[in-house]
């Protein structure tokens, strides 16, 4: 495969050969539906996702005008689980448990994804039984109650994690005022305050043919995907004469980060911080760029923040960067974990180096380095079926388009040092926010003139 492949929402039919000699094919169901598949040979096992392009950013809050509460779209995934007109919750867990399979989901800011790994043989099975929850869940007002406070249950959980809450906070903090930046669990008030009908509303509103992608990876054979599909998701009808929803704006939003320090007091032994800025958006060209300055900065052991504040300085166990991208806004952050008494001089010790990086840009060595950690970690990634169902599913959804590891071995190869300094400044000169959690206050930070 020479280049990424575009997606286009207008075409019925796409399939081309990528890396590896497997074999990638599209195909838009009539309503809407859209189903990929990447064949891997000699895989005896397949990876398959129900995406439906619908996350907590999507949440209008409940109000006079709309029934879903903050949470909503979480909340639902758990109904999911919980039966279908003709299968009970344990008819649906003992139906991957008596094959051996996996079977979960997943809520995210911008989608919400089943997915279940099995056997070949075992495929119609898991597309029949996935297809049954997304089309014909009963949403039981009984089990409705239940799960309210089983996810009450798991907020709580959250809230005792001071790495959890400091997570929230950053987010809330970096992604201020806009929808990105709520949680995507909701909170204990919005849980409580949501009805029964405000989700079931939500479910038939956001669960139609046009929002649904369906990605599979393995031993798949397209044509028999395709035709299980259509008749797993029949119930749903044809509804969306247009096609597939439209790709959310790759247009960066305009964001005001809420506070530069964020302290949340808690009598913990450890200090938990998160440092960051507004990042670049999923489709970027500058993610390539990226990828090298996070595994620079903070990407691995040889990386700089772990050399200086754990190595040289043993201030912390566990130090790291991140970068997370949504369809228009994005996140970078350096994570850090250390002695309360310690958290000023790691916060000092982070902006060092970011502000060395802007300065100085990186090695030639350093570049080397990191372009063959990642292309490494991208092959072995990719010798799971999970994470090639992922990469078709964000294809699909977020980028719009397909890059298979020859083509992204090639973009890797293309970063300079000079992209990696430029985008190091860039991201520098944006309000900067700092969230801490655990037995700190805000004077303890002030010499670092965030605020």
């Amino acid at each position: 495969m020479n280049g990424a492949v575009s997606l286009p929402l207008d075409a019925p039919d796409l399939a081309f050969a990528a890396s590896g000699d497997a074999l990638v094919r599209r195909t838009v169901l009539p309503g809407g539906v859209r189903v990929l598949s990447e064949r891997v040979p000699g895989a005896r096992s397949a990876t398959i996702g129900f995406w439906v392009t619908v996350g907590s950013r999507d949440e209008t809050g409940a109000s006079a005008e709309h029934s879903a509460s903050y949470g909503s779209t979480h909340f639902l995934e758990h109904l999911l689980f919980k039966g279908t007109a003709t299968r009970s919750a344990l008819d649906i867990a003992t139906s991957f448990d008596a094959v051996g399979g996996e079977h979960n989901a997943a809520t995210s800011k911008e989608y919400t994804c089943y997915y279940a790994k099995v056997q070949d043989k075992d495929l119609p099975m898991a597309v029949e039984v996935i297809g049954d929850m997304l089309t014909s869940s009963l949403i039981d007002p009984d089990e409705f109650d239940n799960e309210r406070q089983v996810i009450l249950e798991e907020l709580s959980m959250a809230e005792d994690d001071p790495a959890d809450v400091a997570s929230e906070r950053f987010y809330e903090s970096v992604l201020a005022g806009h929808p990105l930046g709520r949680p995507i669990g909701g909170t204990p008030e919005t849980i409580r305050a949501a009805t029964r009908d405000g989700v079931w509303q939500h479910y038939r509103s956001a669960y139609r043919p046009g929002n649904i992608v369906v990605a599979a990876a393995g031993a798949v054979d397209h044509e028999r995907l395709v035709a299980d599909v259509t008749a797993a998701l029949a119930a749903l009808g044809e509804t969306d004469a247009s096609g597939p929803s439209p790709r959310r704006t790759a247009r960066a939003a305009e964001l005001q980060p809420a506070a530069s320090v964020v302290t949340v007091s808690r009598p913990v032994e450890q200090a938990n911080l998160l440092l960051g800025m507004p990042g670049p958006v999923a489709t970027d060209d500058r993610r390539w760029a990226l990828a090298v300055l996070n595994s620079v900065l903070g990407g691995g052991m040889s990386s700089r923040l772990f050399q200086e504040i754990r190595e040289k300085r043993g201030l912390a166990y566990s130090v790291y960067s991140f970068a997370s991208g949504f369809s228009d806004a994005g996140v970078f952050g350096v994570y850090a974990g250390c002695a309360p008494q310690k958290a000023p001089q790691v916060a000092e010790l982070v902006l060092d180096e970011l502000a060395r990086l802007a300065e100085y840009g990186i090695t030639g060595e350093e570049l080397r380095r990191a372009v063959g950690q990642l292309s490494g970690s991208s092959a072995l990634a990719l010798e799971d079926s999970d994470t090639r169902m992922t990469r078709l599913g964000r294809a699909e959804i977020t980028m719009g388009e397909f890059a298979d590891l020859d083509e992204s071995l090639r973009r890797l190869a293309l970063v300079t040092a000079a992209d990696v300094r430029e985008l190091a400044r860039e991201l520098l000169a944006r309000p900067r926010t700092l969230v801490a959690v655990g037995p700190v206050a805000d004077s303890d930070f002030a010499h670092l003139g965030l605020g």
